[in-house]
């Protein structure tokens, strides 16, 4: 594809803090509330949030297929309706309004939708765990979904980076769904279109942060060009470290990247002590964040030392966020 070839001049990058994620939500609403209102968007979350480990939205995400292997282009499947929660409603008018005696229930009776298995986790009491996820389209350096259009209705942006589908070319193909291995382009049957996530452009253009970012309550997010030396995503990415995409082995490469949770509570013994092994397991994070969360963890302990001595930590500032506006600089600069 023609687009493929062209890089964009500059490459906006996003940075999920999961140490600092409480899973409220609030990225969520802002999203959905702006950009998927529309006729056939009602089942659309461009923007989740997720508990891992978990099923995902849509359900069972991480094994669909897509992305590249050796650099080749994977063809993956389309998720079901199902597996993305059949949108279903109540019947508050009859229950509230008509004097209907029965209960408010769902209708048709929902059989998964999205955080179905919010805050369940993994393992047993005192040492059951979980962290939240958020997930977007990851506006990647190398999308799948751009080169598997068959009607090249989909481009980076030359400003930003940002992939966007042209919906005048969309003709529904439903390629870029088979190819993503994220599973975040979603198809809207009314339209016969392609809907995904467009990094909020029009608010960059203006110099505001994407309302996800804008909204976020824990200040777990940055965006920032990647590469201005002096914005909080280049820092976290590039000059420290610690930031790291989602599934890499995807073959993508993701401008979504996310400081690992490692920083959580440790296991706990039987008589009430802790042990310094973390109740979040490593194997776990090294299969969604690759094996560099070792590393991570030393980089983010270390920092942490410092703090706890009074002692100067660039990158605990950064993390800190103290200042939201440190967290989204001057995006369009």
């Amino acid at each position: 594809m023609s687009n493929m070839t062209k890089s964009p001049k500059r490459q906006l990058a996003y940075v999920a803090d999961l140490n600092k994620c409480i899973g409220c939500q609030t990225c969520t609403v802002a999203c959905k509330t702006l950009w998927t209102s529309g006729p056939g968007q009602d089942y659309m979350y461009w923007r989740n949030v997720e508990t891992a480990p978990g099923l995902g939205y849509p359900r069972n995400w991480q094994s669909k297929g897509g992305g590249y292997k050796d650099g080749v282009l994977q063809k993956g499947k389309i998720p079901p309706m199902i597996d993305y929660g059949v949108p279903f409603e109540f019947d508050y008018a009859g229950r509230l309004f008509e004097g209907k005696k029965e209960r408010a229930r769902p209708s048709p009776t929902p059989r998964y939708a999205p955080n179905w298995d919010e805050d369940q986790g993994a393992g047993e009491y005192p040492n059951n765990s979980f962290f939240y996820v958020p997930r977007m389209c990851n506006h990647c350096a190398k999308p799948a979904c751009l080169e598997a259009c068959p009607n090249e209705a989909i481009y980076k942006r030359e400003q930003d980076g940002l992939v966007v589908i042209h919906q005048e070319k969309c003709k529904g193909a439903q390629a870029c769904i088979q190819s993503c291995p994220y599973a975040k382009p979603y198809f809207n049957a009314q339209v016969n279109k392609a809907n995904k996530c467009i990094g909020c452009f029009p608010r960059i253009e203006k110099g505001v942060a994407p309302a996800c970012v804008a909204e976020c309550a824990g200040r777990a997010m940055h965006v920032g060009f990647i590469d201005d030396q002096e914005s909080s995503v280049f820092k976290l990415v590039k000059r420290f470290g610690v930031a790291l995409p989602l599934h890499p082995e995807y073959g993508t490469e993701p401008n979504v990247f996310y400081v690992p949770p490692v920083l959580g509570p440790r296991v706990e013994m039987p008589n009430g002590e802790h042990t310094a092994d973390p109740k979040i397991s490593m194997t776990q994070l090294e299969q969604l964040f690759g094996k560099q969360v070792r590393e991570v963890l030393k980089t983010l302990q270390a920092e942490r030392e410092k703090k706890i001595k009074n002692q100067p930590s660039e990158l605990m500032d950064i993390l800190i966020g103290r200042r939201s506006a440190d967290m989204m600089i001057s995006p369009m600069t």
